[in-house]
């Protein structure tokens, strides 16, 4: 599995002079919302953009403009981080051939409520002074659909489970076949969610780590 994330940036009408932007974001449309009753995810700010940035992933486009406007861009750039759970699919998985290489197969999955926690956002930024016919992608060093490449968020392939047949690793992340192997990063979700994984992959190892504590005495 792999979030379904957007980077996004938006224009204010006002200069946007905030140093760490990354200190707020929502859930309202987590679960749905009533013109749409699926999940859709979370929308937070990130890392403000500076006017070198530009310069740096497009210099063909910015070539002819001083440096005095891509900051006066930057300036009043608004950042948004959009994520929207990537389902799991049994058919998206890592394999191991024949000579030993390995082979990612993977179909993105749950674009429609990704588009539409798009669409809330973009309805919402004539309400917070932010031009509301300007959210366009943030291609300063990522694309705005972040591709696999980006492996931050991603999970999955060795999920756990009580049964073999449909899981790699048992309730303790112990893996079915193998008595010495535990897997404790993010690989034994079997679901995404649409936040941060961290977090809960601290708390499992931690976890595993007192079971073992246990077990070895």
């Amino acid at each position: 599995m792999f979030h379904n994330s957007q980077a996004v940036l938006a224009l204010s009408l006002t200069p946007n002079d905030t140093m760490f932007q990354k200190t707020l974001a929502l859930n309202d449309f987590y679960f749905g919302a009533p013109d749409f009753l699926f999940p859709m995810g979370n929308i937070q700010m990130i890392g403000k953009t500076l006017g070198g940035m530009y310069r740096a992933e497009k210099p063909i486009l910015t070539a002819l403009m001083p440096d005095s406007a891509l900051s006066e861009i930057a300036r009043h750039a608004v950042d948004f981080w959009l994520t929207t759970e990537d389902l799991p699919d049994p058919d998206n998985r890592v394999t191991v051939d024949r000579d030993g290489r390995l082979t990612l197969s993977y179909t993105p999955n749950n674009q429609v409520p990704k588009r539409r926690l798009y669409d809330k956002l973009h309805s919402m930024l004539g309400e917070i002074g932010v031009a509301p016919h300007h959210l366009v992608q943030r291609d300063i060093y990522m694309q705005s659909d972040i591709p696999l490449a980006g492996c931050a968020h991603q999970a999955g392939t060795c999920r756990f489970g009580i049964d073999p047949a449909s899981s790699v690793l048992d309730r303790d992340c112990k893996a079915h076949e193998l008595d010495n192997l535990y897997v404790v990063d993010t690989s034994f979700f079997v679901s995404l969610g649409a936040v941060n994984p961290s977090l809960t992959a601290f708390a499992n190892a931690l976890r595993v780590g007192d079971h073992l504590l246990q077990r070895l005495g």
